[in-house]
């Protein structure tokens, strides 16, 4: 009787082959995956792969997991300075990336220059043009420090827990939902800035240019009197202006050795020829720059991917014609010995892909260029208001409350789909306890 007779075959798969990974993809298909293939004609492979099960056939599991990311992501400071700075975020999908870029752009709050009141003015600037010109003065203060003017809804949500069980009896106090208005309308030291232009140019005198060093900060509020129509008012009394301080902004702890200023004193808001006046007194607010691009804490902020740029062993007379191609010398000579010389990729980062490395004869095979997906190249330039490294901060706590928010919209889903099912089993055994 042969060997083996009455034992179980066991089971053959493809993948024991000694040629197939196990537990990893194959090399076209990882490429694919991570990497961007910039082309001469256009890029393929661009877009990105989030389906959990894209590779269960080859036993891969490709779903996001929360340890996965912890492991893979980290952010590398590259360039910081006063008004910029350079970061890679590594390891996140592209979609992140783009949540923390409109967040910097349009979620920050900032103070800037909202409400003008024109006491005279005789330029021959328009008055629209002219309070467009101040709302968008950068302004040197800690918008952190002062609260929006206007009225903030709060919504609390109690009572909810993802382990929670939702029966009949547990309807009654399962979910608490109060809300609460502060009403915030009054311009008073905690919510406005009060800034005030006065400036004249004399007959005799040659034409002068007006400058944001003029705007002079009012740490006690406005100094513009309210017009009254009652003319029986007491004589005696305070007169009302535009603002309702309850103490000097000198008296706040961050503003005594920090006045507040405009960022930059040099930009230009207007020009009076000899004998013109401005009079204005100008208010800022807290706003973001969802609302107007005045808020907008960043001149801007953007990313890239970065750039991986393989090539096959170039030499010689090949290595200095594709050197000279590069208008950014991403690529150098290095120098072997024996008059050999071959090319080396010394400056990835600069790259814009202008993509002239591989254009022409056979080039395209000689040079490969391509972008990792999960790589970003951030630069933060501010306006001033605050550093770039707080926006930065900032940023990622709005970021981090939006994720909050969304899970708790969901909890929310959650219980009103189950209430709305605990409902109709009541209604069902009412139905057949009344039969």
């Amino acid at each position: 009787m042969a060997e083996g007779v009455g034992e179980e075959k066991k089971k053959f798969s493809i993948w024991d082959l000694p040629d197939v990974p196990m537990g990893q993809l194959p090399p076209y298909l990882e490429l694919q995956r991570s990497r961007v293939s910039c082309n001469k004609d256009a890029p393929i492979h661009i877009e990105s792969i989030q389906y959990s099960g894209a590779y269960a056939s080859m036993g891969i599991d490709n779903s996001s997991q929360l340890d996965r990311f912890s492991n893979n992501f980290r952010v590398e400071v590259v360039r910081l300075n006063e008004d910029d700075m350079e970061f890679d975020m590594i390891g996140i999908d592209a979609a992140i990336a783009n949540s923390f870029r409109r967040i910097l752009i349009a979620e920050l709050p900032t103070m800037a220059i909202e409400k003008v009141l024109i006491a005279n003015i005789t330029s021959i600037i328009q008055d629209k043009v002219l309070a467009h010109r101040l709302g968008l003065v950068p302004i040197r203060v800690d918008p952190r420090l002062f609260d929006y003017l206007s009225g903030l809804i709060h919504f609390f949500v109690d009572g909810l827990s993802e382990f929670m069980e939702f029966t009949p009896r547990a309807l009654g106090n399962s979910l608490l939902l109060s809300l609460s208005i502060v009403k915030n309308d009054q311009p008073n030291e905690k919510n406005t800035i009060v800034f005030k232009l006065h400036v004249q140019c004399k007959r005799d005198s040659l034409r002068i240019t007006v400058k944001s060093n003029a705007l002079k900060w009012l740490p006690n509020g406005s100094e513009l009197v309210k017009e009254t129509r009652n003319a029986a008012s007491d004589s005696s009394s305070k007169p009302e202006t535009y603002t309702y301080f309850g103490c000097s902004q000198e008296t706040i702890p961050e503003f005594v050795k920090n006045p507040i200023i405009p960022k930059y004193p040099d930009i230009i808001i207007a020009k009076l020829g000899p004998g013109l006046e401005i009079e204005l007194e100008a208010h800022a607010v807290k706003g973001i720059g969802k609302t107007h691009a005045k808020w907008s804490p960043v001149a801007t902020a953007w990313y890239r991917m970065l750039t991986r740029i393989d090539c096959n062993y170039i030499e010689d007379d090949l290595a200095e014609e594709l050197k000279s191609k590069c208008p950014v010398n991403v690529f150098d000579i290095e120098v072997l010995g024996k008059g050999r010389r071959r090319e080396t990729v010394a400056r990835p980062r600069a790259s814009t892909l202008c993509r002239k490395c591989i254009r022409g004869d056979d080039w395209e095979k000689r040079v490969a260029l391509r972008r990792v997906k999960d790589h970003f190249i951030f630069t933060i330039e501010s306006t001033g208001a605050l550093p770039p490294e707080v926006l930065f901060t900032e940023a990622m706590k709005i970021l981090e409350d939006k994720t909050r928010d969304n899970r708790a919209l969901m909890m929310l889903l959650i219980w009103l789909v189950r209430m709305r099912e605990a409902m109709d089993s009541l209604l069902i055994q009412g139905d057949f306890l009344a039969s």
